[in-house]
């Protein structure tokens, strides 16, 4: 009897579109109808199951993702689907990610019903976030802008902005493409305007080291490219030891065979940046990562990440 692959995934709408994603692709490259070659399993999370307060309060990245690795750790789900910039650096013993999704869009969206833009934003206006990330570049953009917390999916976002609790909020772009809600964007933001978080846009699977056919399958649906990006961003993450306590962003771009990449951190109040770039081959881009995290956590010393 051929193997029917379990997939662990949160709930909320955004995370069952991209496991139904995974579970079509793994499906097709097998030769095999959906519905028999896999399953998907819903895992609630402590970060869904808590949504009053900031996610930099509760305790870090692993908020969304402890529940459905210890699915995968006592074998009641064989692979477990995440949004990447969710993912700790450090996963736990016997557990890897080495397929990865082609990345979509990984730029935020600048979502308002009184403003084109950031810049057009009235003095004093209300942003709805509680990414430390996008609060720390809105406020180095506009140190008047006032950040409000907003926790929620998606939809729930858009109806606090509906309800007019914020005069503006930002979303990731790829969440809103895989959830056809394009339509929604007021503009879409340049990484020059607000750097992504590490790994926005792209879904990776998580398995068992010692499953080797999980490994053979879901090398089928593996992005390479996608793959070295995330590689990158990631490696300048664990360098500075990132969390959502700390005001972190990166992007790697990928052109024939090179690769650059943007890194910045911030405090909080976005009252001091520090940014770094690197270019060099894309098949070095670990190194890249690892160069430009240790750049940014030297010149910024151990002063700055204690105000975080």
């Amino acid at each position: 009897m051929q193997r029917r692959y379990r997939i662990g995934t949160r709930g909320s709408k955004l995370a069952l579109i991209q496991a139904n994603d995974v579970a079509a692709r793994l499906a097709a490259a097998l030769g095999r109808p959906v519905e028999e070659a896999t399953e998907v399993v819903v895992i609630s999370t402590q970060g869904d199951r808590v949504q009053d307060r900031n996610l930099s309060e509760l305790g870090g990245k692993g908020l969304f993702t402890q529940e459905i690795e210890d699915g995968l750790i006592d074998k009641s789900i064989d692979i477990a689907v995440h949004s990447m910039k969710d993912m700790p650096t450090v996963l736990p013993d016997g557990l890897l990610i080495d397929c990865i999704l082609e990345r979509v869009d990984p730029r935020d969206a600048f979502l308002s019903f009184k403003a084109g833009s950031l810049a057009e934003l009235p003095e004093g206006a209300v942003v709805g976030t509680s990414s430390l990330r996008r609060a720390a570049q809105v406020k180095l953009r506009r140190p008047d802008i006032k950040i409000v917390p907003f926790r929620g999916n998606v939809d729930t976002r858009l109806r606090k902005l509906e309800e007019g609790v914020a005069d503006a909020t930002l979303l990731a772009m790829a969440g809103l493409t895989r959830m056809g809600l394009t339509d929604r964007v007021t503009a879409p933001l340049s990484s020059d305007e607000i750097l992504p978080a590490v790994a926005q846009g792209a879904v990776g699977v998580e398995r068992r080291a010692d499953d080797d056919e999980a490994a053979e399958a879901l090398a089928l649906i593996h992005h390479a490219a996608t793959g070295l990006r995330i590689t990158a961003e990631r490696a300048l993450l664990r360098v500075l030891d990132g969390s959502c306590r700390t005001p972190i962003a990166a992007l790697a771009e990928i052109s024939g065979k090179r690769m650059r990449l943007a890194g910045m951190i911030l405090t909080p109040d976005g009252a001091e940046v520090i940014e770094t770039s690197r270019e060099g081959l894309a098949g070095e881009a670990e190194s890249l990562g690892i160069e430009a995290g240790e750049e940014l956590k030297s010149r910024a010393g151990p002063q700055f990440f204690q105000t975080v």
